[in-house]
């Protein structure tokens, strides 16, 4: 009895440790998952990330403990059942994410197993006797027999997603030697400095965040303006308005300022500033030879075909 409640004692004191020296955590699902499997998960996240498995109860007894001093910790509660583990971290969330995630192996469909996703069994020759013909047409499998083996005329789906793996189903695709799904750990939420979310939220990518925040950024603006109530977004919209009105005032009333002097005498004297412009007149003027050219060899050509026509019928 001494021994569990020290090792309960233990099982507390590493929980806390980790809570306070990572502020990142992965609850992951691990059903199905194999301890060889468990084993590499480790080493791939060595330096990176520290995996943590116990009971719900005394994971969520131990931070009902915690939640005195660290009242963040209550996010965590929710999301402490079925089978799940701790992954920490203080390193990037996809990088985690990915190594968590890649490692998987296929398994073989199990009796009573939950199919993750649709099961196909696909067309084609399976080597198999006439004498098993009976157990496809039982399970609704169409099927011929080619060259004394039985064949799958065409593709069907065995299994749908999300319902259980019949006894009859699980035997045909091990027959076929057909391994469906693949096991591995499962992202089922990540809780990050207080904050608990969907895995779902780290495929959102930094470009598609800039343009919300600018999108957000410029409704308020233009809710500023519209309301006239100034905010940080609409502030140099209006100074940039402001100014433009007084530029229209000191242009139709004589009051200047050193800013505006430059602007009235280019209204005042629009000729003296021509020369800052285009040169237009030199392009007109080197677009008017070539025509003048044209119409002088046009003019030739009307006067040698008029006297040619002349010398021909003189």
């Amino acid at each position: 009895m001494g021994g569990r409640s020290e090792a309960k004692a233990a099982y507390f004191d590493k929980l806390k440790a980790l809570l306070e020296e990572y502020h990142s955590i992965f609850i992951v699902n691990v059903d199905n998952v194999s301890s060889q499997q468990m084993h590499e998960i480790r080493l791939a996240l060595r330096g990176e990330g520290v995996v943590l498995m116990g009971k719900n109860t005394m994971v969520r007894r131990a931070l009902k403990g915690f939640i005195g001093d660290n009242p963040e910790y209550e996010r965590l509660l929710p999301f402490v059942k079925g089978n799940v583990g701790f992954i920490f971290t203080n390193e990037d969330l996809k990088m985690v994410r990915e190594k968590i995630l890649s490692n998987r192996v296929a398994a073989p469909a199990r009796a009573g197993a939950i199919a993750p996703v649709d099961v196909f069994i696909p067309a084609g020759n399976t080597g198999m006797e006439p004498g098993k013909t009976s157990f496809f047409q039982a399970l609704g499998v169409p099927t011929k027999i080619a060259r004394g083996t039985i064949e799958i005329t065409s593709e069907l789906r065995l299994v749908e997603a999300t319902t259980k793996v019949g006894p009859s189903e699980a035997t045909l695709l091990n027959m076929l030697n057909i391994s469906p799904f693949t096991y591995g750990m499962s992202v089922a939420q990540i809780y990050d400095n207080g904050q608990t979310f969907d895995s779902s939220v780290l495929d959102i990518e930094e470009d598609h965040l800039l343009s919300v925040f600018q999108s957000a950024i410029n409704t308020i603006a233009c809710v500023s303006l519209a309301a006239n109530f100034p905010t940080m977004p609409s502030v140099i919209h209006s100074i940039v308005n402001t100014y433009k009105k007084c530029l229209a005032i000191g242009v139709e009333t004589d009051y200047s300022w050193e800013a505006i002097e430059q602007l009235k005498d280019r209204i005042a004297n629009p000729d003296s500033y021509a020369s800052a412009g285009p040169a237009v007149t030199e392009t007109k003027g080197g677009d008017d030879k070539p025509k003048e050219e044209a119409k002088e060899e046009s003019e030739e050509e009307d006067s040698d075909a008029e006297g040619g026509f002349g010398d021909l019928f003189g």
